[in-house]
């Protein structure tokens, strides 16, 4: 049975639910949320700059009073009684004059002139004037104070914004950084909203493609099973082994792509690296495969992520030795940081290409042999890994030949 509402009083309708009136706030209430507002200061970027000057404006005038009572010293002492009528001597005007009443009084170059008992004049009393020095006093507390309050409300305006560029510097290396805090004016409130909001949109779009490259690799490595399978049942072995060079090229191609995108989209913590002995442990497991690697130099420690550093250093190692017939390695340590400097021992590449071999999936010419030439990926993690450390990577040709790679790292991170 549907509830049924009740009559009203006088019979014409339905009751209507009495509307509930918001609870008085008392004094102790208001009182503590304008002491709460007050705290906060002004809540626009226009009210904190108009605070900023009003406060400049009166603090440098408080000062500025204030140094001059205490430069004028004590008040000038009351005036004399004033003398009876007498004739004055000429020995310090010109001519003689004669003081007709009490009143009177002689000027002498716009100054007072008063008279001792004796009928002789004082000499002039002249107002107190200020000093150079006491001008120079006031100007300088006039302009320190402008100066103090200008830096404290510099940095009192600028916090938010540094705050806000702090996290964008950050949000290349770590997208899964916490998001900022929305404090400050309401510009910076607004613009940490809209940049939280940028992040959990880039943070999406990240994990989107990952798992829809994650869902083509897998579809495609399912017929390359099936197709692997298939090549072994071949009697021909040189058929066979065609078909699993061209099986692995493929099963290699998706995998550097998968993990060139998941090196964008993750990020490791960063940790106090030993950067020579990652160098030797890299070194160690490519002489494993019957190369000698030479290493030289020496460095301290760093703050990095130690996978993907350590997988820049091998793509590296392994770029040199697949088209440069060897690998040398030289550790340096610079002001900055520290230089780890890869060469090989092959024809090097034409200045035009040496940027551009860093490039996703960008391969040199004599490297697109299908049994020889990689993906062309290495270079690229390399680089992005540097970038994310806010290290550089360089390649030149070495005068006497060969390519050399020189990455650069900080000691610490930003």
């Amino acid at each position: 049975m549907s509830p049924v509402s009740a009559p009203a009083a006088d019979g014409q309708g339905p009751a209507a639910a009495p509307s509930v009136a918001p609870p008085a706030l008392g004094w102790a209430d208001r009182l503590r949320r304008l002491l709460q507002r007050l705290r906060r200061g002004p809540d626009t970027l226009f009210g904190r700059l108009a605070c900023l000057l009003a406060v400049v404006v009166v603090a440098s005038h408080l000062l500025a009073l204030s140094l001059m009572f205490e430069l004028r010293g004590p008040p000038p002492p009351p005036p004399q009684p004033p003398m009876p009528p007498q004739q004055v001597q000429g020995e310090t005007l010109s001519n003689p004059i004669t003081v007709t009443n009490e009143k009177s009084y002689v000027v002498r170059r716009g100054l007072p002139l008063q008279l001792q008992p004796e009928g002789r004049p004082l000499p002039p009393q002249k107002e107190p004037q200020r000093s150079l020095w006491a001008f120079v006093l006031d100007v300088g507390f006039r302009l320190s104070a402008l100066l103090i309050a200008t830096w404290f409300g510099a940095r009192w305006l600028a916090t938010p914004m540094l705050r806000l560029a702090a996290a964008a510097r950050e949000l290349g290396g770590n997208i899964n950084r916490p998001p900022l805090p929305e404090t400050g004016t309401v510009e910076c409130r607004e613009a940490s909203r809209v940049f939280n909001q940028m992040q959990d949109r880039i943070r999406q779009q990240l994990q989107d493609r990952d798992r829809l490259v994650a869902a083509v690799s897998h579809d495609l490595r399912t017929p390359l099973t099936r197709l692997r399978l298939r090549a072994e049942l071949l009697d021909d072995h040189h058929t066979n082994l065609e078909f699993q060079r061209d099986i692995a090229e493929m099963d290699a191609m998706i995998q550097d792509t998968l993990d060139y995108l998941r090196g964008q989209a993750q990020a490791t913590p960063m940790v106090r690296v030993q950067v020579q002995a990652l160098l030797e442990s890299v070194v160690d497991d490519h002489e494993l495969t019957g190369v000698h690697i030479p290493l030289r130099g020496t460095a301290g420690i760093i703050q990095a992520q130690i996978g993907p550093l350590r997988r820049c250093v091998d793509n590296l190692i392994a770029n040199a030795l697949r088209y440069g017939g060897g690998a040398e390695v030289l550790l340096e340590e610079s002001p900055l940081g520290v230089r780890i400097t890869v060469r090989d021992h092959g024809p090097g590449l034409p200045d035009a290409a040496l940027r551009q071999v860093m490039q996703p999936f960008v391969r040199m010419e004599a490297s697109r042999h299908r049994h020889h030439g990689g993906v062309g990926l290495g270079l690229s993690i390399a680089r992005d890994i540097a970038l994310r450390h806010h290290g550089e990577l360089r390649l030149h040709n070495a005068h006497d030949g060969g390519l050399c790679a020189v990455l650069e790292l900080p000691y610490s991170q930003p």
